[in-house]
């Protein structure tokens, strides 16, 4: 019943799209873990047919729509160069002049030599893309020991409530640029030692494809150690917040222990203390780390106004608007 319901929605892609917003919490509440991963199917059945649509308001050449549909059929966001000449069956020449014609007008962009991604186009929902950009990414970054970190981490770890068009990669070798752009996505690489690299995993970011990213605990270490590269202080306690559940905090003590760097301790201790998400013992765990040097809490607002606090911090940031803020 359910391949039945598949093949009827692939040629009716009206008929889908209303399936799907209209059954999708049934679904997940009602059906075992099979028949909803044989949704998830048809909602990728449903994707395809959209970006056959969107290649047809393109209004490519049929060359070109073929060779970007089969693309698209066979999950090959991501391709090589001998990919054109075996679609189209160009010869090499042809293929060439197809290529930088597509590159010209931003339908697909080249990674690096050999190596393309098809351009994601406009259709209103750009979250669904990343997961592309992040594999875009693993193909850039020069480093196998890279992790997609910081901001980027958040957006994976479901710590954000708005989309990122900016993907952000920690990596042991520096990069030619600290910034690159493909398409509508800019790259931003981030330097650390090789030793500084641990608390990764890899997660997949589509129905085919693995990264390497920081888990959720060194995500928010990493944060709080460089605000700049995911918001601000205030994202991470929103984030802290949303995915309390997830955290594993005893591991998160253990991992602000290795990494050592007193103003991480200062700025979790300050948090998770406004926050009430931990007890007196584990606050006083992190306390025996501190020093009376006196660190910024937030180094992108200013420290005009600052609140007393037993971490030795210049807290420009009140428990009150912390509290505040997670609430909203």
């Amino acid at each position: 019943m359910i391949l039945i319901s598949l093949l009827f929605m692939f040629h009716s892609p009206t008929l889908a799209n209303s399936a799907i917003e209209n059954n999708l919490r049934y679904f997940q509440k009602t059906l075992d873990k099979t028949t909803y991963f044989m949704y998830t199917v048809t909602q990728q059945v449903t994707n395809y047919i959209k970006e056959v649509e969107m290649i047809n308001i393109k209004t490519l050449g049929p060359v070109s729509a073929n060779l970007l549909a089969s693309l698209y059929k066979i999950g090959k966001i991501i391709f090589k160069a001998n990919d054109i000449e075996r679609i189209t069956e160009l010869n090499s020449n042809a293929a060439r002049k197809l290529r930088h014609d597509l590159i010209e007008r931003n339908i697909i962009a080249r990674l690096k030599p050999g190596k393309y991604i098809i351009v994601p186009q406009e259709l209103g929902e750009t979250t669904r893309y990343i997961g592309n950009w992040y594999v875009a990414g693993r193909e850039i970054v020069k480093s196998p020991d890279y992790y997609i970190s910081h901001y980027s981490a958040m957006d994976i770890h479901n710590m954000l409530t708005h989309p990122l068009i900016k993907v952000f990669i920690t990596t042991p070798i520096q990069q030619y640029k600290k910034q690159r752009t493909v398409g509508n996505t800019t790259f931003e690489f981030i330097y650390t030692n090789l030793s500084n690299i641990w608390g990764v995993k890899k997660v997949w970011v589509t129905n085919s494809e693995q990264v390497r990213v920081s888990d959720i605990e060194r995500t928010i270490i990493d944060c709080l150690y460089r605000p700049k590269y995911c918001g601000g202080i205030m994202e991470i306690v929103n984030g802290l917040w949303m995915q309390k559940e997830e955290i594993d905090f005893n591991k998160l003590l253990k991992y602000v222990i290795k990494f050592n760097r007193i103003v991480v301790i200062k700025r979790l201790g300050y948090i998770l203390d406004c926050l009430g998400l931990q007890d007196t013992k584990y606050l006083s765990q992190l306390r025996t780390k501190i020093n009376n040097k006196y660190y910024v809490l937030d180094p992108l607002l200013l420290t005009e106004v600052t609140y007393k606090n037993s971490w030795k911090l210049i807290a420009n940031i009140s428990p009150e608007e912390m509290k505040k803020s997670i609430s909203t």
